[in-house]
């Protein structure tokens, strides 16, 4: 589901930096209904919006993907990604249980497109 506080976000973005998240959040959100977004940590973020079962709210189970802009790379950060099996997804796993991966344009992300799919999908099926 958009929210329109993504969308304001999205409105001041530079042009291309705008095409990529507007790329991915349409990408992501067509993955499973239960995937919402809203901004988070002053982000773009996913999360899913699912029935799941009791958990620390430390442990950010419900929190799928944030988006980083920095320096001209674009940052996925999976804040439970070191879940998702690198033969899925590769990323750089964190000791903190994140997982980053990173594109510099679009083109790029259209390259891992069916990784990141199969990726969310197994976060997905993770859950509880």
């Amino acid at each position: 589901m958009r929210d329109s506080k993504v969308d304001e976000y999205c409105s001041k973005l530079e042009s291309n930096e705008q095409e990529l998240v507007e790329y991915l959040r349409e990408f992501v959100l067509k993955i499973d209904s239960e995937i919402h977004e809203h901004i988070k940590w002053n982000s773009p973020s996913f999360f899913y919006a699912g029935e799941m079962e009791a958990f620390d709210a430390k442990e950010y189970k419900r929190d799928l993907l944030v988006l980083n802009l920095h320096r001209g790379k674009f940052l996925m950060v999976f804040p439970t990604g070191a879940k998702i099996a690198d033969t899925v997804l590769k990323g750089k796993n964190y000791p903190d249980g994140r997982k980053i991966v990173t594109v510099e344009n679009l083109e790029e992300l259209k390259k891992i497109e069916s990784n990141l799919n199969a990726g969310i999908l197994d976060w997905i099926s993770q859950i509880n």
